[in-house]
């Protein structure tokens, strides 16, 4: 990998600013360069909300992400809004709870019930966005496994700390459970 530009959106409230920063960090355990950015809509809960990473094995000249490679969607706005502008090589990963995806014909579509995931495997849907992690960070390999995890566990309040490591987890058997044909569950 040399240089991986990822574009994390949703809602404000959805947790992605915290997620890119996990995955920065883990991203940086793995001696990787790294550059994040945030922006959210005027609203503080459900506008738009987006977290960038960048992950190089090379120097990082500008910190923003120019063109993704990787683009999660977490709601529908979020989807309207960016996936029109990402070329047709970007894998998308959508939230199947949330997101409507009309039919493209693109095999590197991931319809994955993230939020869904959240509420009945882990308990809390306001994890999400660990399991959206989790499911990323499994087709993708950003990062070590051991790193993830470490980061999560320092970036979450220790109250919380085991349900989302077993968030982390359960994102990783959603794609474990992907069939290559549909790629949804």
């Amino acid at each position: 990998m040399a240089t991986k530009q990822i574009q994390l959106t949703g809602a404000g409230g959805q947790g992605l600013v915290l997620a890119g920063i996990i995955l920065a960090e883990a991203a940086m355990r793995d001696g990787k360069n790294v550059a994040v950015a945030q922006s959210y809509g005027p609203e503080a809960r459900l506008g738009a909300s987006k977290a960038e990473v960048i992950i190089s094995t090379e120097k990082i000249a500008y910190p923003q992400v120019t063109q993704p490679d990787i683009l999660l969607c977490l709601s529908q706005e979020a989807f309207d809004r960016y996936f029109s502008a990402v070329g047709e090589r970007v894998l998308v990963v959508v939230d199947a709870t949330h997101v409507q995806v009309p039919t493209l014909g693109r095999d590197n579509i991931y319809r994955l019930p993230l939020v869904r995931a959240a509420a009945e495997r882990v308990g809390n849907r306001l994890v999400a966005n660990v399991v959206a992690l989790g499911a990323l960070n499994a087709l993708t390999e950003l990062v070590s496994w051991e790193s993830l995890q470490h980061a999560v566990e320092r970036r979450t309040p220790q109250k919380y700390r085991e349900q989302n490591l077993r968030a982390l987890e359960v994102g990783r058997q959603l794609v474990q459970k992907t069939s290559s044909q549909t790629k949804e569950v």
